[in-house]
């Protein structure tokens, strides 16, 4: 008998490449997405089985329960994601990052899994040499990575819960963004042939969008003996700084020019190096490279129309 699982937010960047992989893998799937962005990134799926589609507001009680009512687990990806969309909206970052998940698990069910989607932003600014385990103080320095880190909490106190602390995620998706940094390096080498680099000695741990879904996958799968846990989710080979994330993209641009820029800061204050040996040694790891994700963004940003797909 085939799991169902409830993915809220399902029609966003990662949302929407989980969904994929998990129809593929015999998961039966319902999404709940206000799709707040217009977003057609799950148009592909109408016909497949086992996939059902809910529009509507994680906010809302009544719809809320009855989704809830007949799942075996839940991912609620759904939220205001990053620092300068929580920025522009606060309220409405901590109602959906923090108050949704308090009311998801006031009405679910212990007997239903759930795998929560926390950032590894909430290191927050660690001093030089150091690596972030999970066991290393939680220290945010945004909206987004507090609202984040106290929806945590929430759920690792809940029970049967298992928290993954995503690095920065990058790659393809049918949902595409560009302001998460890989992706906005890569979009603007491409377009403009030149990347301005603020803070760039700040470190940053990368993951590509394929990985982290397919780590929800084995959590999902694995979870008799993932269930309670934490675990940092990131390419340990991918620990690096701006700077030499911004030179790993010019690599592969001919022409591309980069500056350092002296004056103006990076909004987002965070920097850090995350190890996921936790994970790994509990069976997976992610695979897929810095370099060929690069590679696959070159490709794809040569189809995609122009200012589109940005948070904010």
């Amino acid at each position: 008998m085939s799991v169902r699982v409830l993915v809220t937010g399902g029609a966003g960047y990662l949302g929407s490449v989980l969904v994929g992989r998990l129809l593929s893998t015999d998961f039966q799937v319902r999404v709940v997405d206000s799709l707040v962005y217009d977003q057609l990134s799950l148009l592909p799926y109408s016909g497949a089985p086992g996939f059902e589609f809910v529009r509507g507001d994680v906010r809302d009680e009544e719809l809320m329960r009855h989704v809830l009512t007949d799942v075996d687990a839940v991912v609620p990806l759904a939220g205001v994601v990053g620092a300068p969309a929580c920025s522009a909206n606060p309220w409405l970052a901590d109602e959906v990052n923090h108050g949704a998940i308090v009311l998801l698990e006031r009405l679910r069910s212990t007997s239903q899994l759930l795998v929560y989607p926390n950032t590894n932003s909430g290191y927050g600014h660690t001093q030089d040499g150091c690596v972030s385990t999970e066991d290393t103080p939680l220290s945010p320095v945004s909206l987004y990575a507090r609202t984040k880190c106290l929806a945590e909490e929430v759920v690792l106190q809940s029970g049967n819960a298992i928290s993954l602390r995503m690095a920065t995620i990058f790659g393809v998706s049918p949902r595409m963004r560009i302001d998460l940094l890989v992706n906005q390096f890569v979009f603007s080498a491409f377009t403009s042939r030149s990347i301005v680099v603020f803070d760039k000695d700040y470190r940053r741990n990368f993951l590509h969008v394929c990985d982290a879904a397919d780590a929800f996958i084995y959590c999902l799968n694995h979870s008799p003996s993932l269930a309670g846990e934490v675990f940092n989710l990131g390419l340990d080979e991918a620990n690096l700084t701006k700077g030499e994330l911004a030179l790993a993209v010019q690599s592969q641009v001919p022409g591309c020019h980069v500056e350092f820029a002296d004056i103006g800061s990076d909004p987002d204050r965070r920097s850090y190096t995350v190890s996921s040996a936790k994970l790994r040694s509990s069976g997976y790891a992610a695979s897929r490279s810095l370099e060929s994700g690069i590679a696959e963004m070159i490709t794809g940003f040569a189809m995609w129309p122009r200012g589109v797909f940005q948070n904010v």
